[in-house]
């Protein structure tokens, strides 16, 4: 598998079905800038809602091959297996990406399991071998890595851009941004904000 993370911002994705399950992944697309559009018979009213205050827009029949027309990737969450291969089959025709929902055989991605922390991204993937241990893991990191890592990822960012506005040389500068990401100076910067943030 080849792990990326995908900027979606203004592009066309597609769903496929209706439900609570496709509402998830919505969310997921809508976060990311996605523009969406969302095919299915039936949808629960929390999508109704959203296609009606124009957030994404939804289609109420079945899946025709022109839905397919322009979007990036496509994302079926039906509970039909003959939808799912249908979907599928016609989005490797037009190269455009699929992920059909607990359904491998149909996907050309898989979902990670993400804990996120402002611009702190950290997902895990087994490769749909084993979803389970992947939620598992990422309790435990979102345990390791709490909201604090959120402030401390944008601070590292405005001090990087205050960086290279300074026209460091690249060596000095890309040493300094390591030790600005260390752990030393995490655990320095959360100790000397304690008394602030405790009130003292």
């Amino acid at each position: 598998m080849f792990p990326i993370f995908l900027k979606l911002e203004g592009r066309r994705c597609l769903v496929v079905g209706a439900g609570t399950i496709a509402e998830g992944k919505i969310r997921g697309l809508l976060d990311a800038g996605a523009s969406v559009q969302v095919v299915a018979p039936e949808a629960v009213a929390q999508i109704q809602k959203l296609a009606f205050n124009g957030v994404l827009t939804w289609n109420p029949r079945r899946f025709e091959l022109h839905d397919l027309d322009g979007k990036v990737l496509v994302i079926t969450a039906t509970s039909s297996a003959e939808v799912n291969a249908q979907v599928f089959r016609a989005a490797r025709e037009l190269n455009v990406l699929c992920n059909s929902v607990d359904d491998p055989e149909n996907c050309d991605f898989y979902y990670g399991a993400v804990v996120n922390r402002g611009d702190l991204q950290i997902a895990i993937s087994t490769n749909g071998q084993s979803p389970a241990l992947a939620q598992r893991l990422r309790q435990e990191l979102e345990e390791q890595f709490g909201p604090e890592y959120a402030e401390w990822v944008a601070e590292l960012g405005d001090a990087r851009e205050q960086l290279t506005a300074k026209k460091i040389a690249v060596e000095p500068r890309r040493k300094l941004l390591h030790e600005l990401a260390s752990r030393e100076a995490f655990v320095n910067r959360n100790r000397s904000r304690a008394p602030r943030e405790g009130g003292n």
